[in-house]
C-alpha cells in the first residue's frame, strides 16, 4: 500500500492544474489489482492447506493469511469436485458404476490427504466415546483411531460410493462439483456461527481458530454460485431434469446435517474444532449425495 501513497517528486504547475485528477484515478485502479493479487494467494493457501497440491512458495508468509484463506475453501472444494468428476467420467466407459464411484473416491481421498476423512474418524471417536469436553478434546488428539471413528469412517464411505454409483452418469459429475463445493461453503459457516472450542494452545492451526465474519461468509457464497452457473453450462439439460425441487432438497438435508453439526458441537464442545469441521464437510456431502440420488426415479 506504500506504492499507492508515492505521488511523482517533481511536476510541472500547469500539468497538475488541467490534470488534478489523475492520481485519484489511478489509485483505484491499482488499489483493484492489488486486491485481486492478495485473494489469489489466499486461493493459493488454502489449496496449499486443504489439498496435496503443489503451490508456490510464500515469501514472508504471514500466518493471518491461514484464516483469511478460509472464504476461498468453496472453490478449493470446487477445483477437488471438478478433479473428481474428471475421473468418474472417465472410469466410466471403461468399469461399472460401482469401480468408477470407487476409483474417484479414492482420487478425491488421495488429492485432499484424507483432511476431512481424518476429522470425521477423529470427531467420532471423540464425541463417541468422551462423556466429558476434556475427555472429548482428549480423544480427538489422539492419533489412534477407535472402534467410532472406524464405523463412521466406513459408513461414510459405503453411502459416497454407492449413492454416486446409484445415480446417472451425468448427475453423479455435477453431484460431485456441486456436493464438494457447498458442502465446504456449509462446513465453513460453523466459523461465523460458533466460537473456537477446542484448546488454542493445542490447536494444529491457530489462525483458524478464530471466527469468520458473517460478510466473509457470505462472500464465500460466490463460489458456489460460480459453481453451480458452471454445471449449468456444461450439463444445461441435467440442471434442468433434475428438476428445482430435488435441489432444493439435496440443500435442505446438507443444512440439516451442518445444522446436526452445530448443535452437537455446541452442546458437547462449546465449539468447533478442525475435527469437527472436517466431519461437518463429509456429513453434509452425503446430505446433498442423497437428495440427488433420491430424484433419480422422478427423472
Amino acid at each position: 500500500m506504500s506504492k499507492l501513497s508515492k505521488k511523482p517528486s517533481k511536476q510541472p504547475l500547469n500539468h497538475s492544474l488541467n490534470q488534478p485528477d489523475l492520481p485519484q484515478k489511478s489509485a483505484p485502479r491499482l488499489t483493484f489489482v492489488h486486491s485481486i493479487k492478495y485473494e489469489w494467494r489466499l486461493l493459493l493457501v488454502a489449496v496449499q492447506f486443504l489439498t496435496r497440491l503443489p503451490v508456490p512458495q510464500f515469501a514472508n508468509y504471514n500466518p493471518q493469511w491461514l484464516h483469511e484463506s478460509s472464504r476461498h475453501f468453496p472453490a478449493v472444494g470446487l477445483l477437488v469436485g471438478l478433479l473428481c468428476a474428471g475421473v468418474f467420467w472417465l472410469s466410466s466407459p471403461l468399469f461399472t458404476p460401482l469401480v468408477a464411484a470407487v476409483l474417484s473416491t479414492a482420487f478425491g481421498i488421495k488429492l485432499t490427504g484424507a483432511f476431512h476423512e481424518d476429522g470425521l474418524a477423529d470427531s467420532c471417536d471423540g464425541l463417541g466415546g468422551g462423556l466429558t469436553r476434556a475427555r472429548t478434546l482428549e480423544i480427538m488428539k489422539d492419533s489412534r483411531l477407535g472402534t467410532y471413528g472406524v464405523l463412521g469412517l466406513v459408513s461414510a464411505l459405503l453411502l459416497k460410493i454407492s449413492l454416486l454409483a446409484s445415480m446417472p452418469l451425468s448427475v453423479a459429475i455435477v453431484a460431485l462439483i456441486i456436493g464438494h463445493t457447498a458442502s465446504r461453503l456449509l462446513c465453513i459457516s460453523l466459523l461465523a456461527l460458533l466460537p473456537y472450542g477446542g484448546e488454542i494452545e493445542h490447536a494444529k492451526a491457530k489462525p483458524m481458530a478464530q471466527q469468520l465474519t458473517p460478510l466473509q461468509g457470505l462472500l464465500s457464497s460466490g463460489w458456489l454460485i460460480l459453481a453451480g452457473v458452471l454445471v449449468m453450462l456444461l450439463f444445461p439439460n441435467t440442471v434442468q431434469q433434475i428438476g428445482i425441487w430435488q435441489w432444493s432438497l439435496a440443500l435442505l438435508l446438507g443444512i440439516v446435517a451442518t445444522d446436526y453439526m452445530r448443535r452437537l458441537l455446541r452442546r458437547r464442545l462449546n465449539g468447533y474444532t478442525g475435527d469437527g469441521l472436517g466431519a461437518t464437510q463429509q456429513l453434509s456431502e452425503i446430505a446433498i449425495y442423497i437428495g440427488l440420488a433420491a430424484s433419480n426415479a422422478f427423472i
